[in-house]
């Protein structure tokens, strides 16, 4: 990989994150079209996401500081009971990770033919919260759990992780700017957990990757990240969804025949 494909998969990454496309799908397809060998780049992959999460707690900045000073106080408080929801939510995502890490691993392989399916799923799912009727109903723990099996669902190449929690959300009745901020923050600390995870099993230390590449993949993720997210709090405010279900429509009957015919 050299740095201008790093620094177009990198754009991407960063954009798609929060954008409900599938970063992951995006990313095959990529590769993909590119040339990058998926089983030789897993390096990349976890830089980037990594260069997300740093995105989203520079967007969220104020509000993870008034999490982190309420978890610290005495008293049950509404942090403690946002932050409870937080870690509810992990636990489907967290059971997935870790006992079929292996399995997922070997989706990942430039498969563009089950990226385009999984992308029509995504359409169909955001086209689905068009219709539902708005809400103002506050995150449940029932709701959190929810979500959360929406996110589990979402490690499939293709199926969009912003799309599929915040869609879920939306069709439990919960007020929209609130299924925003939870779809962002509860990813944090997976997506966290899971490089520190690849660190200590020396995944970064044995990359095919010059350094080069993954610094500019990091920093082209790290600001598209920001710019995505700060956009897509602003889209679902106005409740434009259904645009996204339309690309996700078209860029995945493109990958199918793709797909089908290479």
């Amino acid at each position: 990989m050299n740095w201008l494909e790093a620094l177009i998969l990198g754009i991407i990454q960063g954009l798609t994150e929060f954008l409900p496309v599938s970063s992951s799908g995006h990313l095959e397809l990529g590769k993909a079209i590119l040339g990058v060998e998926a089983t030789k780049n897993m390096t990349f992959t976890i830089v980037v996401h990594g260069a997300t999460v740093l995105s989203t707690i520079i967007v969220f900045r104020k509000y993870i500081w008034e999490l982190i000073k309420g978890f610290f106080t005495p008293s049950w408080n509404d942090e403690k009971i946002y932050i409870s929801k937080i870690l509810i939510s992990m636990i489907p995502v967290g059971i997935i990770g870790f006992f079929f890490k292996k399995e997922l691993e070997s989706l990942f392989t430039g498969n563009i033919l089950f990226v385009g399916i999984m992308l029509i799923i995504t359409a169909a799912l955001l086209a689905f919260t068009f219709y539902a009727k708005p809400k103002d109903k506050k995150i449940s723990f029932f709701n959190s759990f929810l979500i959360g099996i929406a996110q589990a669902i979402a490690v499939l190449p293709g199926i969009s992780r912003s799309g599929s929690t915040i869609a879920t959300g939306l069709l439990l009745g919960n007020k929209k700017e609130d299924v925003a901020k939870f779809s962002f923050l509860m990813v944090l600390i997976p997506i966290f957990g899971a490089n520190v995870k690849d660190i200590l099993d020396g995944n970064l230390l044995s990359s095919q990757i010059e350094t080069t590449p993954l610094i500019v993949g990091f920093f082209a993720a790290f600001i598209s990240g920001l710019i995505a997210c700060t956009w897509m709090l602003n889209i679902i405010k106005k409740g434009k969804l259904i645009y996204f279900a339309i690309y996700c429509l078209i860029v995945g009957l493109i990958a199918i025949t793709f797909g089908i015919i290479y």
